[in-house]
């Protein structure tokens, strides 16, 4: 880390707690900034409020009090899903308080090499093949996961050195509050619709997405999905290199699946279907992770052992287990209708889908046809419930609706059949009843769990 005295005191409020902003307010307090953090959680129910002001930090919690901007703050570091819209950043704005995420933050204290990564779906899974694989290396410094994966990047920095990497997850909430975050190498795995009621259009949200690049030089490289047309105009925004994938054969492109095999410029690696992990989508998660690995100096062998033994991330079409001839998989982390679409088309066997979650007033009609192709019966619950059962009455299928996700466990095994596939992949946000994907998959998991003890 880089002994910045930028933040010497100056002061800075963090609003917003959650993981970033304790580690974003430790950080600012380690380099001597005076650190006021502003959290709507009453004080008494807040662990983290507790215990930075044990360490000296100002907390105000239990609301969020517009007139504390009066104070002569010079900085605002927020907490990535706050929205713009709030009166506490509208008047830091209004104040000319600069107001950035924890990233940035971050950035402007490390001295490692960055991989960025961003995308509707697949950031996760690619993040973390890309950590394996760099890790991989000989004679080069660790690779450190970090972002949007669920690790804080400001307390990675304090860790990694000039010969590491960060491997950085940036969600497009992070990405609007950048200004000189620069990845030497960038991925954006795809752009589909998602996040609209946040960025109040899709517009909005492809900008948000390509800031990943607005400070890359030619030096610098940019991966690509070339498969998506949208992809070869956006990239014309860069000033990067740009280093195209493609798993159905579009030209020009350098990580390629190629007569079955993952190659990188022409040369064969391994063949896909030794990936461990199943489904398109994860080709294509493999080829940009091969690209970053590749053009980071990753052996060929390295990049092979990691394909051959990595299972997949935890809520991202994770195997649970088998029960009564019944595979169980765990995609809550499908929180809209593509991210769904990928799932239900990474199995031949017949589906119980579990299904429902935030009502983002988006159509769910692109399910349709597969929901007709490999979906048996589904069990709906949510705001998005009623929507799911139409899905389910155009298909032809049976539907049970239920509470959660805990009581539609059991439910799915009734509709069921040995040979099946269990998958709870929701195809909406968990925020109407749970606090984030994690805790509805982990939900899941733990019913699964107390079902099978059950049948012992």
């Amino acid at each position: 880390m880089l002994n910045n005295s930028e933040y010497s005191n100056q002061k800075v409020l963090v609003l917003g707690l959650a993981k970033s902003g304790v580690s974003a307010a430790k950080l600012l307090h380690r380099l001597g900034a005076l650190v006021t953090v502003n959290d709507k959680k009453k004080f008494d129910d807040n662990k983290d409020a507790q215990a930075l002001l044990d360490e000296g930090v100002t907390v105000i919690t239990g609301s969020h009090p517009v007139a504390l901007l009066d104070e002569g703050f010079t900085l605002m570091v927020k907490n990535p899903g706050i929205p713009y819209s709030n009166p506490m950043v509208v008047r830091a704005q209004e104040l000319g308080i600069p107001v950035i995420t924890e990233p940035e933050l971050a950035y402007s204290v490390s001295d490692s090499s960055w991989v960025g990564i961003t995308g509707s779906n697949g950031k996760t899974t690619t993040t973390t093949l890309i950590g394996l694989m760099l890790n991989e290396r000989e004679g080069a410094g660790r690779a450190f996961d970090a972002g949007n994966i669920g690790i804080p990047v400001s307390g990675v920095v304090q860790k990694a050195g000039k010969a590491d990497t960060v491997v950085c997850e940036l969600s497009s909430f992070m990405l609007v509050g950048i200004k000189t975050l620069h990845p030497h190498i960038a991925v954006l795995t795809n752009i589909y619709e998602a996040h609209l009621d946040w960025h109040g259009s899709r517009e909005n949200y492809v900008k948000a997405k390509m800031r990943l690049t607005m400070n890359q030089t030619p030096e610098d490289y940019f991966i690509m999905n070339w498969d998506l047309p949208e992809m070869h105009t956006l990239a014309k925004q860069s000033k990067a290199t740009i280093v195209p994938c493609s798993r159905k054969g579009a030209a020009g492109a350098r990580a390629t699946l190629t007569d079955g095999w993952l190659c990188f410029d022409g040369e064969r690696i391994m063949k896909a279907d030794e990936m461990q992990i199943p489904g398109a989508h994860n080709i294509e998660n493999a080829l940009a992770a091969i690209a970053a690995a590749k053009l980071s100096g990753t052996p060929n062998e390295a990049i092979v052992d990691v394909l051959r033994r990595f299972t997949g991330v935890k809520h991202r079409i994770q195997y649970v287990t088998s029960i009564d001839g019944r595979k169980v998989y765990n995609d809550s982390k499908a929180t809209n209708v593509e991210a769904s679409t990928v799932a239900l088309s990474a199995f031949k066997k017949p589906i119980v889908l579990l299904a429902g979650g935030l009502d983002r007033h988006l159509s769910m009609a692109d399910l349709l046809p597969l929901v007709k192709q490999h979906v048996r019966a589904m069990v709906t619950f949510g705001e998005t419930a009623p929507l799911m059962e139409q899905l389910a009455t155009q298909a032809g299928i049976p539907f049970t609706r239920t509470a959660n996700v805990k009581t539609a466990v059991p439910l799915a095994f009734e509709a069921s059949q040995p040979g099946d596939v269990i998958l709870l992949s929701p195809a909406a946000a968990s925020w109407d009843q749970y606090p984030n994907f994690e805790v509805r998959g982990d939900e899941f998991i733990a019913a699964v769990t107390s079902y099978a003890e059950k049948k012992e």
